[in-house]
Order: structure tokens, then sequence, then C-alpha cells
């Protein structure tokens, strides 16, 4: 530990007492995390009892790592380094029996649980839109996170819209306990309350974690902060590692007043700032220190760096979004040609994800390699899924999952209460739902047309198996299936417009292209290719593709300020620095939100090692017209002495002209060298 600096050996070595390390931006947290695992097991504690929580798998996986590093032979047996929701799925499993579920538990994701919501809002209101879906899915996940429950969701409701919700609520989580299944928010808030209600289990849980750490705490919601302190319980024997002024996760739950609230809940609590950067020049942290103070702090700190004062933030009025592209492009093949960089050394921020279109185009219009951090995987368009879920169900009729996505897809006139029913008959008879549409006894749970129905669903699915499972050309009977069952009418039915059935209806097509060629080519040697082998590897490379982004490459990242957070770059352009983009328009209608933007644009000048340039648009297009721009107010909150503005600080024609000679003598160079290479 001897290249710590004092704060951070203090924040390792306090192990008596409960501690909150204020980390800013590039001071090292994650170190001090690793570090302070295996000065606890050096100290006598087991590995088994220690466990680091953090919000992503990446960061998990880079903390295991480093731990790993750390700590020799057996010494990390038994680590637990994970995200909070990993953990609450573990908790989930050992307890099922408590819970009163079937071993197995089906973990929902955003889709299903829309999927459960329509049919829910389908039975109570009649008519509803894909708006009305999102509202209360939104409201039901807020509540989750602020440990709201059904019961007190309906004794809360003060208009007849929430106590609607509220009923939805209801009848959505009693749907998903007879599905054996949870979605996302469950995994927090269903162990909170089996840990409020069990004092046995939670003693155990107790036992098991007797040292706690905790990344990126004021990211947490009420849900999550609940779920540490009835872990850590009176001894208070945790980390918690957090900057309220990189808090950028409001929309989802965020509350960074939890850095505050532990000291009330933990009197004995320490209080320990890193404020020495490692990443940045002094002038990026003056200007980030200047803009972040306008916000209100509960701890103040000030970063400072050792490393050199730098080049001031360059910021670059453009006159609209397509000449902001072309030109930020230029200005990265300019500056690595004269410097000699990688292009995994430029980062391209932004706010939404639609501002990176005119950048990809200027970006493939050069042909240099980019890379979209946050895109769409191929396998999460719901299109996708839902064939790949038929391909799962005829292989593995136990899938419960694949079963409930598919079982409307498209709609067969099977209700939220027939499914319902289905759960309940399914879990006390302990067999998938598949199967339990087979038995006889669900004869006397459900209405005759109803249990036509779901009989006709499962020996449609079990004739459909067979002929797969003996076809020679499996891709042909699967195309057929997706015509009986008019799919393709369907994606077009439920397209917003023509161009978007026909996106979906081509990435079906691409999929059983694709599907195709992994059969031919695991079939070339003679040998049988079945289903389930199809399956098997349909998922495994949906795991390395979720898994791609962790892969470096020499590319230059556009990515939006909320998925740069925790990453670092040589130089960063923020673009799109106007008012309505940065600080975003929702947020200034919605009114008290602007410190959470000022945080995310601490946050993008932040991630900047060596040069930071802020770019804005004086004309925008917005709804096919052009619309005038104003700068972004957080401009004005910058340092003018440490911003060199294009148009008001002119640089003289002598040093244009030094510039424009190096730049060509640069090039000279390196295509004489590339000629050589060749020769």
């Amino acid at each position: 530990m001897k290249s710590l600096n004092p704060e951070q050996q203090a924040a390792v070595k306090q192990i008596d007492r409960p501690l909150l390390v204020l980390a800013g931006a590039g001071s090292g947290k994650t170190r001090v995390i690793t570090e302070k695992i295996a000065y606890l097991v050096r100290q006598g504690l087991a590995a088994r009892h220690i466990a680091a929580l953090t919000f992503t798998n990446k960061a998990a996986r880079e903390m295991q790592s480093r731990v790993g590093k750390l700590l020799h032979g057996n010494q990390s047996h038994g680590l637990r380094v994970s995200t909070f929701h990993s953990l609450g799925l573990d908790i989930l499993r050992k307890e099922y029996k408590v819970l009163g579920y079937k071993p197995a538990i089906t973990l929902f994701d955003e889709y299903d649980k829309m999927t459960v919501i329509k049919s829910l809002l389908a039975q109570e209101v009649g008519t509803y839109d894909n708006k009305d879906v999102e509202k209360y899915a939104a409201k039901i996940g807020q509540w989750k996170n602020d440990l709201i429950t059904p019961e007190q969701a309906i004794s809360d409701a003060s208009t007849n819209y929430f106590a609607q919700i509220a009923k939805i609520y209801t009848n959505y989580t009693r749907s998903l306990f007879a599905y054996n299944a949870v979605d996302f928010d469950d995994l927090i808030l269903i162990p909170v309350l089996l840990f409020q209600s069990n004092a046995d289990v939670l003693t155990k849980w107790q036992n098991r974690i007797r040292y706690l750490l905790v990344d990126e705490y004021q990211d947490t919601n009420l849900t999550q902060y609940q779920l540490v302190k009835l872990l850590v319980g009176s001894m208070g024997k945790f980390t918690v590692v957090g900057d309220d002024d990189q808090s950028i996760y409001a929309w989802r739950g965020a509350q960074p007043e939890n850095l505050a609230q532990l000291q009330h809940d933990f009197p004995r609590l320490e209080v320990i700032k890193l404020e020495q950067n490692y990443r940045s020049t002094g002038r990026i942290l003056k200007v980030a220190n200047h803009l972040i103070a306008n916000n209100p702090h509960t701890f103040e700190k000030r970063l400072w760096s050792k490393l050199e004062q730098g080049s001031p933030l360059r910021v670059l009025p453009y006159a609209d979004e397509e000449i902001e592209a072309s030109q930020i492009i230029t200005e990265i093949i300019h500056h690595r040609l004269m410097n000699n960089c990688r292009y995994q050394d430029y980062a391209i921020l932004y706010r939404g994800n639609h501002q990176s279109r005119g950048f990809e185009q200027a970006l493939r219009e050069r042909n240099l390699p980019y890379f979209i951090s946050g895109g769409t995987s191929f396998f999460a368009y719901a299109e996708v899924k839902d064939v790949l879920s038929y391909l799962r169900l005829l292989s593995n009729h136990e899938d419960d999952a694949a079963f409930l996505r598919i079982i409307n897809t498209p709609a067969r006139e099977i209700g939220a209460v027939t499914l319902e029913k289905l759960g309940v008959y399914a879990r006390e008879r302990h067999i998938s739902l598949f199967n339990a549409c087979g038995e006889m006894g669900l004869d006397l749970r459900l209405n005759p047309s109803a249990r036509l129905r779901l009989q006709n669903f499962h020996n449609w699915i079990l004739s459909q198996s067979a002929k797969v499972h003996q076809a020679e050309n499996k891709i042909v009977v699967i195309k057929e299936l997706l015509e009986q069952i008019g799919y393709h009418h369907y994606l077009r039915e439920e397209g917003v417009t023509r161009e978007a059935a026909e996106r979906k209806a081509k990435n079906v097509e691409d999929l059983l292209t694709w599907l195709q060629r992994i059969i031919d080519k695991n079939t070339a040697n003679g040998e049988e290719f079945f289903l389930t082998d199809l399956v098997a590897k349909i998922m495994l490379l949906d795991v390395l593709e979720r898994q791609r982004e962790d892969d470096v490459a020499d590319q230059i990242s556009l990515m939006t300020l909320h998925a740069a957070k925790g990453l670092e770059f040589p130089h960063v352009f923020l673009v799109g620095v106007e008012e309505n983009i940065l600080p975003h328009k929702n947020s200034l209608d919605a009114g008290g939100t602007i410190e959470e933007e000022r945080r995310l644009t601490y946050v993008g000048i932040t991630r900047a090692q060596r040069t930071c340039t802020l770019s804005y648009c004086t004309h925008r297009k917005l709804r096919g017209q052009k619309d005038e721009c104003k700068p972004s107010r957080f401009l004005d909150e910058l340092p003018d002495e440490d911003l060199q503005w294009r148009g008001r600080h002119e640089v003289s024609e002598e040093v244009k002209n030094n510039n424009r000679n190096a730049f060509f003598s640069k090039a000279k160079e390196m295509l004489s060298d590339e000629l050589n290479i060749k020769d």
C-alpha cells in the first residue's frame, strides 16, 4: 500500500467504524476498494465473509480481477464481488422455499414486464395505448425502488388514476408470483421485505456477509439503501464509496441524499475525502470544480492534481449539427495526425442517442473506425427474442420464460386471469407452465373455452417440436411455423410505422439466415445437429455479444454522457452543449432538476485526461425545420480564463500558417513511411 496517498491509506485501514469515502472523479476509488478487500483478508477475515457490490457486471469483473492480483492461492476463495441485482437474485434462489417459490425462478426483462401489464390493462380498462403501458410500468418500478408495496400503493393513492395503477401493480405482483417469476426491481425489493419480516433469514445473511463494501453509493435508491442497512446491522461493518457530484441517475431512482442519510443512521460514521485526481490536467479540474460549485453540497470537496496545467478547454460554435459533426471528425483526424494518437484516445460524448447519427455518417464517409457504446444488441430486439423464444420452447418444454413470452405473441385470446390460474396449478403440481397445459386436472380450474385454447397451443407446440426434430432443413420448418401464426402480419399490426415493421421483418429474415449458417457450419462433418444444440449456440453468442463492449479495439468512442460514467479518454469532445439539450428540455420543464444536468456536464468534462473540447450549434433541425439554439448556460459558468472560444480568441495568421505547414509536413512524413513499408 506504499503507493497509496495518505487519504487512500486511511480509507483502507479504517475497519472498526462505518466509513464513507467521498471519492472525486479519477481519485482511485476502485483501487481503495480492492486494496481494502486484500487488507481485510490479511487481517484475518475470511474472503467468504466479504462482499463488494457495484452497479455493472463490467465494474464487478474489473474489481474481481484486481483483487485476484493482490491475493494469492485460495485467499480469495468465496469472495463475493457482484452487482446489487446479482446478490438479490442469489438471495432469492437460496431462500425460494421461505418465499413460497418453486426452484428455478424466472427473471422477467422489460419486454416481459410490459407484456404482462398490457394483458392486465386489456382486462381491467379495455382500451389503452403503449404510452399508458409505459407510464404504468414506470410508476410500478418507481414504487418498488421507493420500497412501496402494492398494499401501500393502494392505501396511499390520492387520485383515481393512481388507484388504478396501484390495482394493476397488485395484479401484476400476483401474476408474477403465479408464473414463478420476478422482475428486475424485485431482485432488491423482495430480499428487503424478506429480511424485514424474517429475523432468522436476516441473521443468516448477516453472518454470511460480515463486511460489506459498496461502490458508486450515490447511485443507490431507497430500496438498495435499505438492503445495505439490513445486511450491515447495528455493527455497521461497511465501507461505501461515492461522489454526490457524479449522481446522474435520478431518473431511475438514485438518491444522492443516501450519502447524507448515513450520518443519521450511523452516528459513528467516519468520512474520508479523496480529492487528489490522477486522471486530468489541472485546467480541466479547475473548470470542472468551477462548474460544480454552482450546485448545493452536503459535503464540500475540491479536486486537485499534480499533473501539468494543460491547455485551455476549447469552445467551438457551429452553424448546424451537420457542420458540427463533419468539422469535429476533421478536428480528430488533424489532431491524431499531429500527435501520433490512436483512434481509441478519442471520445465524442452527447446528451441523447439521437445526436450520434451525424457523427456516424461523417465517420463512415471518411472510413474511420468507431464504436457506439450502449447500442442495442441484435439479440435485444423484440422480434428476435420472439423467434428465439419459440425455438427455446420447442427444444425445452420446461422453459417458463419462453412460454410466457410467446403464449400471446401473436395474440391467442389467452388472458391474464387464465395465465394466473395456470401458474397456480403449475406451482401446486411442481411442473412447467407448458406441461400443465396438457394435464386433465386443469379442466377443473378453467372455463371450457380458455382450457381449449391452452390445449390447442400445447398440442401445436408438440407437433412443431416433432417436425423440427425430424426435418432435414430445420429453418424451412421454422419459417412455416412463423407463417402459420401470421407473425409478419403481427409485426405490421404492432409497428408504429410501415418502416418500423419492415425493419423488424428484415431482422427476422437476417436471424433465420444466420441460424442456417450456424446449422450448415456444424453439420459440415456429417454429424446431426439438434435443435437443443442450436439454442445452446445462440444463448452463448448472446452472452458474447453482450460482452463485446468490453473488448479493446482502436476505435473512436461515441456514447451518451450517462454511458461515459466511470470511463476516461485522453481527448474528449462534449458536443451539443446547448439549452434544451444540455441542460435537457425535460429537466428545464420539470423544474428543480437542473443540478443533475450540471452534474452530467461535470461528469463529461472529468472524463478528459489531456484535452476537452465543447461544441454547440447556433441552429439545429427540429421536426423538419431549423430552429435557433442558444449556448448552454453551463458555458457561462465556466472560468473564461481557462477557455479558448473560437471566434472570441482569434489565432494570429502566423500561428495558422505554422500549424498548416506542420500538418502537411506530418502528412507527407506519414505517407512516405507507409510507402516505404509497402516497398
